[in-house]
């Protein structure tokens, strides 16, 4: 996690928008993150497991992609920086810091 707040405070103090891949660079001060739902994740991976410890084989099971993405958005940091976030996207975004 201290890597992750070094890379956020070196993107603001240089004015950079940043867009990150885990809600955990929004929560330290990252402006976006894009991601595919951790929970959704933990749970196909739950599934997985179950079905290796019944006895499948881990190269016959199919490979999943993602369903459900999540949009983070730092609304703060975005206005710290000069950058301004279209309401079309605020709309779709999932949480918002404000």
């Amino acid at each position: 996690m201290r890597f992750t707040k070094q890379i956020t405070d070196l993107a603001i103090k240089n004015w950079l928008p940043s867009v990150f891949d885990t809600v955990q660079f929004v929560k330290v001060g990252g402006v976006i993150a894009y991601s595919a739902n951790e929970a959704e994740a933990f749970r196909r991976a739950a599934v997985y497991v179950d079905k290796i410890l019944k006895g499948a084989k881990p190269a016959e099971l199919p490979t999943e992609l993602p369903t459900k993405f999540e949009l983070f958005i730092n609304l703060k940091t975005a206005k710290l920086i000069g950058v301004t976030i279209p309401p079309t996207v605020l709309y779709q975004a999932d949480k918002v810091i404000k």
